[in-house]
């Protein structure tokens, strides 16, 4: 496993998003991460059901936000390998319109709650 020094500039996978942030503190199994961009933006629904829609809570899951700050397991934690970070708000533009082609390709009520969800997130984030 690799070790991240404090400001390093990293790729952090956290519940079901991925980011693009710097390193701010070593937290023995964690690291603390603060956000820059969003790389993957976190599917919606029930992390411990995913694709179900019965008998469960259908979350709302939001990207985390600029600055926000997360612990993230070192082994979710990866070399950001490309020259320059993205915009916050264009990646979060980029990432909501991927999440949403990923759930137009199948019509499912799983899919349909998802876009409902995205479309409620989307209004919040640019509105």
């Amino acid at each position: 496993m690799t070790t991240f020094e404090n400001g390093t500039i990293v790729k952090a996978h956290y519940k079901t998003g991925i980011y693009i942030g710097e390193v701010i503190e070593d937290r023995n199994r964690f690291y603390l991460i603060k956000v820059l961009a969003v790389e993957k933006h976190p599917m919606q629904g029930d992390l411990h059901n995913p694709g179900k829609t019965e008998d469960v809570f259908f979350h709302q899951r939001k990207a985390l936000s600029y600055n926000e700050k997360a612990n993230v397991q070192k082994e979710a934690v990866h070399a950001y390998e490309e020259n320059e970070i993205p915009a916050y708000q264009e990646s979060l533009k980029l990432a909501v319109q991927t999440l949403r082609s990923k759930l137009t390709r199948r019509e499912t009520e799983f899919n349909q709650n998802a876009k409902i969800q995205l479309d409620n997130l989307e209004r919040q984030y640019f509105e």
